[in-house]
């Protein structure tokens, strides 16, 4: 009878641990604005020439920080920002309405993945305030080259705010 006990326990033990590191103890989240975009005058333009480039050099710093998904607006400048990070990591493009960025950021904080957000210079600061209840500056129209980090591990926060510059310092 001690010994049924014993492993009873035992085998109770053993699942517990394998649910506990089942569960993700971290994840970091990417935020950025789409980068340059033509100035068409339309209401939907693509990205420049200098905004190819930083979308490249973006997908080169990502392609190692293990992104499981990627979301974007559905503009041609935000999903032109994410796509050469899609086709390195061969992954699926989410699209999400920055006008309702709750549900973005419920699904988020529930899936605990490393993702990247691609938005606008008025959604992305809202979006990591909602994320981290934090201070984020307001990006101004000229504003390209920051990226707000947000790594979320065992139930805390740590936040960075990054200028291009800096991206290849990036940990997480």
């Amino acid at each position: 009878m001690q010994v049924r006990l014993l492993l009873c326990f035992l085998a109770c033990c053993l699942i517990g641990n394998a649910s506990a590191s089942d569960q993700d103890s971290g994840h970091t989240l990417y935020l950025v604005r789409h980068a340059e975009k033509q100035s068409d005058g339309s209401h939907d333009p693509a990205l420049n020439d200098a905004g190819k480039k930083r979308s490249m050099q973006l997908a080169i710093l990502l392609q190692d920080k293990d992104i499981k998904t990627i979301w974007s607006s559905d503009f041609k400048r935000t999903r032109e920002t994410a796509k050469p990070l899609l086709s390195s990591l061969v992954l699926q493009l989410n699209i999400y309405d920055p006008r309702n960025q709750a549900d973005l950021v419920e699904n988020l904080l529930e899936n605990q993945q490393n993702t990247l957000i691609v938005g606008h210079s008025n959604t992305i600061p809202e979006l990591a305030r909602l994320i981290c209840d934090c201070l984020i500056a307001d990006m101004n129209e000229s504003e390209y080259d920051r990226m707000i980090v947000i790594s979320i591990i065992d139930g805390e926060v740590e936040l960075k705010t990054l200028q291009q510059d800096h991206w290849l310092n990036v940990g997480g």
